[in-house]
């Protein structure tokens, strides 16, 4: 735990209590703060009373002499409309901040941030990876792994690196973010329901780059829109900091490319992108980045290799979980929206495809170019009924409702079509909280089946 020392003698506002909120009172009280804390959720009130917290309802007379609000990242700030909290804390003109915001206050350390769309938590864990086998000191937390403020403490550079994965919500809670290296992988749509519009979900993902300077650098990818002017604005600010562009589309003369499974550095041929763990297109975008930052670190080339060669890859993304029939099972809950689904359909040739659950906006027309990879799609959940219009005559497909009769039909099917390198791939373009709840908890259902089917069928062979 990182002890907040320099709220010594105040008193904050924590609204919020899930994982990071809880860390947050925590590591404020350790540092000899006074905390006020409350969720609207009766079972995150319980969870925190059970650690010895006394929530109280955050009103404004109770905001009365604090220091701050400490907010949770999943808590509206502006949109749709700032809750109601947030509003007690904005009148009583507070500061209003997040863990890594706190964090950033207390100690002066190395930071490198990763954001984007799709892909960061990959190249977050991919790059804290590469470094550590370089043997480099590195704590990995934020959206992914651990809470900051439960991460060790590293009190300056020379102690270890923070390496941080960063999403609109966190940004847009730490106004003095500064990262001595700043990812952006991609833009496009989502959470524009926490944003408004695109143009302002794409001003706070820009905002990773915010307050760098000379020795700083700027990892960007330049293939969609978005990144383009964003890229396009940092050349223009000459900051000093360097700006490193990266690309899956074209080789670029300066800059970092991934294409027809090549790495390329300034236009130069590197390695081959030949990673079991890191299948497909989209992969080499967050090989890319990753290769990018840790050289911007200090790490060659060859070392870097090592590092991603030995990268086991990242529960609930592309995840191999086992084999029937000889018929590889692929664990993609992590794809929640139709962009990441798309990543996952384009890295395999005979799809077997479970999709479903909450639909987001757009559902799954974007990815008609691609019906021709999927040989059966077997729906689950609210979407199921929807996707299957959307499929219409394209693709054979099921409702099967639940996720264990999906497997079961998806299994049947790659059985009897017997294709080569068939692939069975949950990767729902879809929220899970309709049937699980989570993406991890729908995942680890999915294995569990998985797990049960593999072994009914050693059995059997037995």
């Amino acid at each position: 735990m990182i002890a907040l020392t320099h709220t010594r003698g105040q008193t904050w506002a924590v609204f919020g209590l899930a994982r990071s909120g809880l860390a947050t009172a925590r590591a404020l009280i350790a540092g000899g703060a006074e905390v006020r804390l409350w969720d609207d959720n009766v079972a995150s009130r319980d969870i925190a009373a059970a650690a010895g917290f006394q929530p109280m309802q955050l009103h404004e007379a109770a905001l009365i002499g604090c220091a701050g609000l400490a907010l949770a990242p999943g808590v509206p700030l502006t949109h749709p409309v700032p809750n109601q909290v947030v509003a007690n804390a904005q009148r009583a003109g507070l500061l209003i901040v997040g863990d890594i915001e706190l964090l950033l206050r207390e100690l002066k350390p190395a930071v490198y941030g990763i954001t984007g769309t799709n892909g960061k938590s990959t190249t977050t864990a991919l790059l804290a990876h590469i470094l550590k086998s370089a043997g480099r000191s590195i704590a990995l937390g934020g959206n992914i792994g651990q809470a900051v403020l439960e991460l060790p403490r590293f009190n300056s550079p020379a102690d270890g690196a923070y390496v941080i994965e960063m999403s609109s919500f966190q940004i847009d809670l730490t106004p003095d973010w500064q990262a001595r290296i700043a990812v952006l992988l991609n833009i496009t749509p989502d959470h524009l329901d926490r944003h408004g519009s695109m143009a302002a979900y794409a001003a706070i993902k820009a905002r990773i780059f915010g307050g760098q300077a000379a020795g700083d650098t700027a990892v960007i990818g330049v293939d969609d829109d978005h990144c383009r002017a964003i890229h396009a604005a940092l050349l223009a600010e000459n900051s000093g900091r360097a700006v490193v562009p990266v690309s899956i589309l074209r080789v670029l003369e300066q800059g970092v490319s991934a294409i027809d499974g090549m790495l390329y550095e300034n236009g130069t041929p590197v390695f081959a992108l030949d990673f079991p763990a890191l299948p497909g297109a989209h992969n080499g975008q967050n090989i890319a980045a990753a290769y990018a930052a840790a050289r911007a670190a200090g790490l060659d080339a060859e070392t870097i290799h090592a590092g991603i060669a030995s990268f086991p890859g990242l529960k609930h993304r592309l995840q191999r979980v086992g084999s029937i029939d000889g018929i590889a099972c692929i664990n993609d809950s992590k794809a929640t929206n139709a962009d990441s689904t798309e990543k996952a359909l384009a890295a395999f040739d005979n799809v077997y495809w479970i999709a479903g659950g909450k639909a987001k906006e757009g559902g799954i027309a974007s990815l008609k170019p691609l019906f021709p990879r999927i040989r059966r799609a077997s729906l689950i959940g609210e979407a199921a009924a929807d996707f299957a219009a959307t499929l219409g005559s394209a693709v054979p497909h099921a409702l099967c409702g639940t996720l264990d009769k999906a497997l079961d039909d998806a299994l049947a099917a790659a059985r009897k079509d017997r294709l080569k390198d068939a692939v069975v791939l949950l990767s729902p373009a879809c929220a899970s909280y309709d049937q699980f709840k989570s993406f991890e908890h729908r995942g680890d259902e999915f294995i569990r089946l998985v797990t049960e089917r593999s072994t009914g069928e050693q059995g059997a062979a037995a």
